[in-house]
């Protein structure tokens, strides 16, 4: 395995993996973390496009595009993209948790509980006794908006609600057979007390519209994620790591929106793509599988080639990284990896490879990612899962099956991928962003 570092100093407030935790701290939701990204790039001079008009695309301008608030996709036009291709970093804006259900709030027992339903794959016991806001969005009547509706991203900052574990006396096994959280009955979570008298549905409307700053006649449906409410943090002896909610993807995000506010123009198209839904699947219009990407794509090469075959010779020179978390050696659980191939925080920028396509690199891209990363100056190691374990997967086969792009998954090695608070290298995020720079060179 390679040699870990420590930073030669405490990183400081202006540090990348501060920028890391401030961004994830802002970012609640998916759809802050789009909003997030869209804040960093109009300030760089990226433009806001919109799918239902006409785009008249510059070359060299600097351009966004926002799908249903959670999919992003910038880019700075080529100067041949029919030829040079495109340069596309994926990544997505889901992390694994707790989403509210429509109806909200219900009492019981004289307490007001939050009923909430799993999203993705999370580590359920790592919520439980833990401080959590709401973040999301509602959706609001407003007759001047687009379609009578309008969005309202809301962030309730305080601990709002809570799991709390069942005492030791009453689990006396807890330690010996683990935590476990019924899917079902276990995840409504303490919101308030509530007497006979109140209504429990309209006390959980009145809270939310007045999140929204509307009246509670004019909210219409909400999206809300329950997560943890403590900052990001640095720890250790020499603040050489970092632990904040949602790494796995945001990290990603992160590293994807700086790259490309840095990005100049080029012979090929620079872009950079953050879907939704990767964590359930993708099979949504604002996942991977959708059709987003394609759709700005093609848009993009009609604006610069009427070739016919103009999108084809674009997809064939192109390259994408599909940037997602890595798994970091944990030195507690040293039968859970392959030797060989194991991951060390602070170490570099990690390639992902599976025999099975779980990963879409093949030995082509590693090349392509190993040259890539020499001429950036950063350190890189190679992953491959332990062979009798089930190996997830990322967005990167998705694209590069359904669209042609040739594709390396590459991510940034992390601790307890999953939990209510995950963690991960201090310099880890610096690397990961001076990488994806470089590939838009």
């Amino acid at each position: 395995m390679p040699a870990a570092k420590r930073p030669a100093k405490p990183p400081t407030e202006n540090s990348t993996a501060r920028a890391l935790l401030n961004f994830i701290d802002a970012s609640p939701s998916p759809w802050h973390a789009v909003a997030a990204s869209q804040t960093q790039l109009q300030a760089a001079g990226y433009k806001l496009l919109h799918e239902r008009e006409t785009w008249k695309l510059k070359l060299g301008g600097r351009y966004m595009v926002v799908r249903d608030d959670a999919a992003l996709i910038a880019f700075v036009v080529g100067k041949t993209t029919a030829d040079a291709g495109f340069r596309v970093i994926g990544a997505h804006t889901d992390s694994p948790g707790l989403r509210v259900k429509t109806k909200g709030a219900s009492a019981s027992n004289g307490y007001l509980r939050l009923a909430t339903e799993i999203y993705g794959g999370p580590i359920l016991a790592t919520f439980t006794d833990r401080d959590l806001l709401l973040g999301g969005r509602v959706i609001v009547r407003d007759k001047n908006a687009t379609d009578g509706i309008r969005t309202v991203l809301v962030r309730l900052d305080e601990a709002l609600v809570r799991l709390p574990n069942l005492a030791i006396h009453m689990n006396r096994a807890v330690n010996e057979d683990g935590l476990k959280v019924h899917k079902h009955t276990g995840l409504n979570l303490l919101l308030a007390t509530i007497d006979d008298k109140q209504d429990a549905p309209n006390a959980w409307l009145a809270l939310l519209s007045k999140a929204a700053g509307v009246a509670a006649a004019d909210v219409l449906g909400f999206d809300l994620c329950a997560v943890d409410a403590q900052p990001g943090a640095f720890f250790g002896q020499h603040q050489e790591f970092i632990a904040v909610r949602a790494l796995d993807n945001l990290a990603s995000c992160h590293a994807a929106t700086l790259a490309m506010a840095d990005a100049a123009p080029a012979a090929h198209t620079a872009m950079i793509a953050l879907f939704d839904h990767e964590e359930v699947g993708s099979q949504s219009r604002t996942g991977a599988a959708g059709t987003f990407m394609q759709e700005v794509m093609a848009r993009i090469v009609a604006s610069s080639s009427p070739a016919t075959d103009a999108m084809a010779r674009a997809v064939a020179a192109s390259w994408h990284l599909s940037a997602d978390m890595a798994h970091a050696f944990h030195p507690a659980h040293t039968e859970c990896y392959d030797p060989l191939h194991a991951l060390v925080v602070n170490a570099g920028v990690a390639i992902k490879i599976n025999a099975s396509q779980r990963y879409a690199t093949n030995a082509s891209g590693e090349a392509f990612v190993v040259e890539l990363a020499r001429k950036a100056k950063v350190n890189l190691q190679k992953y491959v899962h332990r062979a009798d374990l089930a190996c997830g997967s990322t967005i990167g086969p998705i694209n590069a099956a359904r669209l042609g792009l040739r594709t390396v998954d590459i991510g940034t090695p992390m601790w307890a991928m999953h939990s209510c608070r995950e963690s991960a290298g201090a310099l880890d995020q610096e690397n990961y962003v001076r990488l994806m720079q470089r590939f838009f060179v």
